[in-house]
């Protein structure tokens, strides 16, 4: 069992105060977005025995377990974080497996260098991923309806919206979607930033479920991704709810603070909020044009006082523990490799002693014996 040394990302969108708080240190003033957990080579953990990248090179089957290795290949399937947000992230989707594939094959036959502004894929794999809420949390999952997003926008009076509002009421769901948000996307730049604010004043005015995104106009004046967000559902989770976000889903993560899991993978397209490039027709390609609930997952319990986040895929596997005080031992001994993170109280993990959000590395099959008061989450992969 491995302590991790992890790397925090001082993204611009990042709080202040949420990590910090977190880990019991003083602020440094500076955002402070992403604590990452894992094997991913812009930033991996860190261990006695050199960074998990090497840890894990110098012998896949010993650190991964040979079914690991067979299904995922020799590294780490999923990357855990720490995100603290303490304003919008970019709106952005996900490309699946197929699509992965067929865009960074394209890329790469077209010369197109990896760390290029306008690359699309980083890679050849997905990106779903899961945010647990450590506090309360806003984001944006997935289409309204149709006619929800029309009388949302409707209610703003402003006139240049209105060919949007008789859109999203004449076709039908895909079609309506489609065309909006494409209609938003390509619209002349000038033009949508004097849209954008007077919605964003009609917003402030109005309050109620126009507020958060008076205060997504506020980080990004002008953007049309403030008028494309008015599209998608508004969700606030409690401690310990979740969001799954699969391919194609538009999102974007908007304040507070949680643990996020995702396959091990760079693939973004982004829709709005962001000065970085916007490929509208790629992104039109990937996005999944279909209304729905946004689908808030609480944590179904296990044995053993295991609390599990269910999900469709295999590449990563969220639960934790909610250890109370006098609790014995738990033996979390598992095939698969772990990372554990401690994100309340005191957590003996073997022979490391967590506090929150400190965390180890355990290597299949390796003995891991849990105790003490806090709560522990608990990544691994279905193999």
């Amino acid at each position: 069992m491995d302590r991790l040394d992890n790397t925090v990302r001082p993204y611009a969108w990042g709080s202040t105060t949420a990590l910090p708080a977190l880990l019991g240190v003083e602020p440094t003033g500076e955002p402070q977005a992403e604590m990452w957990m894992g094997a991913h080579p812009g930033a991996p953990s860190r261990t006695a025995r050199g960074t998990l990248v090497e840890v894990i090179e110098a012998d896949p089957e010993r650190e991964l377990g040979a079914a690991t290795v067979a299904k995922f290949g020799p590294r780490l399937p999923f990357l855990l974080k720490l995100l603290a947000a303490g304003a919008p992230l970019s709106l952005q989707v996900h490309p699946d497996l197929a699509q992965a594939k067929q865009g960074y094959e394209d890329e790469e036959r077209r010369g197109i260098p990896v760390d290029a502004g306008h690359r699309n894929y980083k890679d050849a794999n997905h990106k779903p991923e899961l945010i647990c809420a450590l506090t309360e949390f806003d984001g944006l999952c997935g289409f309204r309806d149709p006619l929800r997003a029309a009388a949302l926008l409707d209610a703003l009076g402003v006139d240049s919206l209105k060919p949007y509002v008789d859109l999203l009421h004449a076709r039908p769901e895909e079609a309506a979607l489609r065309e909006v948000l494409t209609a938003i996307l390509t619209a002349d730049r000038d033009a949508m930033a004097h849209t954008v604010a007077e919605a964003a004043a009609a917003c402030d005015r109005l309050g109620g479920e126009h507020a958060p995104y008076a205060g997504i106009a506020h980080h990004y004046p002008g953007d049309p991704g403030v008028i494309a967000a008015m599209l998608l559902n508004h969700v606030r989770l409690q401690p310990g709810e979740a969001l799954f976000l699969g391919a194609g889903i538009p999102h974007a993560y908007l304040n507070g603070l949680g643990v996020e899991i995702m396959a091990n993978s760079d693939n973004v397209l982004r829709c709005g909020l962001t000065p970085k490039h916007v490929d509208v027709p790629e992104l039109l390609r990937i996005v999944r044009f279909e209304a729905g609930d946004p689908g808030v997952l609480r944590p179904e319990a296990a044995p053993d006082g295991e609390e599990v986040y269910e999900t469709p895929i295999d590449e990563f596997r969220l639960s934790r523990y909610v250890l109370p005080e006098g609790t014995t031992a738990h033996d979390l001994t598992w095939a698969t490799p772990q990372i554990l993170l401690c994100t309340s109280g005191s957590v003996r993990a073997g022979e490391h002693d967590l506090t929150p959000g400190r965390s180890v590395f355990v290597p299949a099959g390796e003995k891991a014996e849990v105790s003490g008061a806090g709560t522990l989450f608990r990544a691994t992969v279905v193999a």
